[in-house]
């Protein structure tokens, strides 16, 4: 197994806490890191002893779950509860944040956001990180690069298609499969 990046291990860690979360629509997870530590984390969820939307189904207004209280805000919301200082740390959250969120997240002044996937990128919240010194670097997360069994995987994949190619499957059925092989695992198989 490769040895990931920084950025890599914490987005990592903000995917493991979106695994946390009780929203039915989205499914986000923030990490808080100062100097290379992790020094909080959030998902999205309902507060502390109300009805989860896995539960009981999403509260919507207005297009929104108003249920919930987002990955972003929560994970700042464990730095306030505990004591610890979010200024100047890092931000590694799975979406991009939503135009609420990136305020709390400029006001608690973090000076870097790094997110895996664009979500309804607002120009607003774009214009106001930018305003505010916030660096944002959008970081693709490669699930790939953590999966603990990818090499028994490869192995086992590998094994069947030789196993079709010696009852006598053509290259021809046997390359959209190599090919969707290689896409997932970013290595080629010997044919």
């Amino acid at each position: 197994m490769e040895r990931i990046t920084w950025d890599q291990f914490f987005m990592a860690q903000s995917h493991l806490l979106a695994l946390r979360s009780t929203c039915t629509r989205l499914a986000v997870g923030a990490t808080i890191v100062r100097e290379k530590r992790i020094i909080a984390g959030g998902y999205n969820g309902s507060i502390s002893g109300d009805e989860h939307c896995i539960d009981k189904g999403c509260y919507v207004v207005d297009h929104h779950c108003v249920r919930t209280v987002h990955a972003e805000t929560n994970a700042l919301l464990q730095c306030a509860k505990y004591g610890t200082p979010a200024n100047g740390a890092d931000l590694y959250v799975t979406h991009f944040p939503c135009l609420p969120c990136t305020k709390t997240i400029i006001q608690a002044g973090i000076k870097n956001v790094y997110y895996a996937k664009d979500y309804k990128n607002n120009p607003y919240a774009l214009e106001l990180l930018t305003k505010a010194n916030v660096n944002v670097v959008h970081i693709p997360f490669n699930e790939a690069k953590i999966d603990f069994l990818q090499d028994e995987k490869l192995q086992l994949l590998s094994e069947m298609l030789e196993k079709l190619r010696s009852h006598g499957a053509s290259q021809e059925e046997l390359d959209p499969l190599e090919e969707k092989v290689n896409e997932l695992f970013g290595q080629y198989i010997k044919k």
